[in-house]
C-alpha cells in the first residue's frame, strides 16, 4: 500500500471544533466486516454489541497541559512551547517543539508567566523533534510540576482554531484517565460517559486498562510514498499482568475483545507472544500498523474518523479492510459525520 491510497477530500466543515453536548450522544457508525454492512447509531447504542465476559481495552493515559506560551529574552517575541517528553526530572530537561522555530537558538532564554517565575534555556536544537530545554527553577520538583500545570494549556490539536475553553480541560480527557503523560487524548475513549461504563459493567463486560502515553508519533505526517519507509516516533507503554490475564482469558474463551482506539490497539499489538497471546510489557513502542496486517489480540475496534493520509486511518484500514473503510468514509462525508479528535465514532466488528 502507498501513501496515495489514503488520500481523500475532507470538507473543512466536518472537522469537529467542539465535542458533542453529551459524551455518549455523538454519532456512531457500525461496520460489520463479515456482512459488509454499515449502520448508523448513537454512541450509547454500543452496549447492544457486547455481552457478558467480552472485554474492552481502555487506554488510561492522562493528558497534561503541554502547551506553554513564553517570551524570548531581549526581543520579548512570543514563543509557543509544546512539551513532548521529560528527559531528566532532576535536571528539568524536556524535549519540546517551539513555534516559530526559526527564532530559537542554543543559549536563548525563554520566560513564562506574568511574573517570569519560570525560565528555560535552550540547550540543544538538533533533535528530530525540535529542541531540548532546561527549565531553571529553584523550588522542589513537585513545585516545578505544579508551576508547569498552572502555566500550561490543554493541548488541543492545531486544526481547532478557537481559543481553549474551560470545558476543554474536562472534555479533552477520558473519564478513566489516570496516568499522566500524554500530549494528546486517546480520542476514541472520549465518547464514554460514567453512565455508559456503568451499564456495560452491569451487563458483565470486563475492562482491561493499559497505558500508552500518546506522543507526536501518533500524529506525525507520513512523508514517504512507500509506507514501509515511514518511522514512527516511540511512545511509552505499560501493559500490566492484570490486563494480560483479563485479555488472555477472553482470547481463550473466544469472546469479543475490543480495542478502544488506535493507541490501545497499538499497545497490545506491541506485546504479543510467539503463541499469539498477550505478554505484560513496560517500555517503548514505535509499531506502525498499515495494510496488510494480521491482528493477534483484538477482534473489534472503536475509533474516530481520521484525517487523510494519517497513520490512524492506515491502522483502521488494516483492521476494517481498505476498500470497506474507504466506502465507510465516503458515506460518513455524505452523511455529515464529524471528523478528528472531537468528532464522531466508528465501531468495527
Amino acid at each position: 500500500m502507498k501513501l496515495s491510497h489514503f488520500h481523500f477530500n475532507l470538507p473543512e466543515e466536518l472537522l469537529a471544533e467542539h465535542p458533542s453536548e453529551n459524551r455518549d450522544e455523538s454519532r456512531l457508525m457500525v461496520l460489520n466486516r463479515k456482512e459488509q454492512t454499515i449502520e448508523h447509531k448513537q454512541f450509547k447504542d454500543i452496549i447492544d454489541y457486547f455481552d457478558e465476559d467480552d472485554v474492552m481495552i481502555l487506554n488510561n493515559t492522562k493528558v497534561f497541559p503541554a502547551r506553554l506560551f513564553g517570551n524570548k529574552e531581549k526581543t520579548g517575541a512570543r514563543i509557543e512551547v509544546f512539551l513532548l517528553r521529560e528527559l531528566n526530572a532532576d535536571q528539568r530537561l524536556w524535549d519540546v517543539l517551539v513555534d516559530p522555530a526559526r527564532k530559537i537558538r542554543i543559549g536563548n532564554k525563554l520566560y513564562f508567566g506574568d511574573d517570569n517565575t519560570l525560565v528555560a534555556e535552550v540547550i540543544d536544537n538538533t533533535t528530530s523533534r525540535g529542541r531540548t530545554l532546561r527549565f531553571l527553577y529553584d523550588g522542589s520538583y513537585y513545585d516545578f510540576r505544579t508551576k508547569l500545570n498552572e502555566l500550561g494549556q490543554t493541548p488541543l490539536p492545531k486544526y481547532i482554531k478557537r481559543e481553549v475553553e474551560p470545558e476543554d480541560e474536562k472534555r479533552y480527557q477520558t473519564i478513566y484517565a489516570k496516568n499522566e503523560g500524554a500530549v494528546a487524548a486517546p480520542t476514541a475513549g472520549l465518547h464514554f460517559s460514567k453512565h455508559l461504563l456503568k451499564r456495560l459493567e452491569i451487563k458483565g463486560v470486563n475492562f482491561a486498562e493499559i497505558t500508552l502515553h500518546v506522543g507526536l508519533g501518533t500524529f506525525n505526517p507520513v512523508e514517504v510514498e512507500d509506507l514501509s519507509k515511514h518511522k514512527m516516533d516511540s511512545e511509552e507503554i505499560v501493559v500490566d499482568k492484570i490486563a494480560v490475564e483479563t485479555i488472555n482469558t477472553a482470547l481463550k474463551n473466544k469472546k469479543r475483545i475490543c480495542a478502544v482506539g488506535t493507541t490501545a490497539m497499538r499497545a497490545v499489538e506491541s506485546s504479543v507472544s510467539s503463541s499469539g497471546t498477550l505478554n505484560d510489557y513496560t517500555g517503548w513502542t514505535n509499531k506502525f500498523i498499515f495494510p496488510p496486517y494480521e491482528f493477534s489480540i483484538a477482534n473489534c475496534m472503536i475509533t474516530n474518523f481520521h484525517t487523510p493520509k494519517s497513520t490512524l486511518l492506515m491502522m483502521a484500514s488494516a483492521f476494517g479492510g481498505h476498500d470497506f473503510i474507504k466506502k465507510a468514509y465516503q458515506e460518513a462525508i455524505k452523511e455529515g459525520y464529524k471528523f478528528y479528535s472531537y468528532g464522531d465514532a466508528m465501531l468495527i466488528i
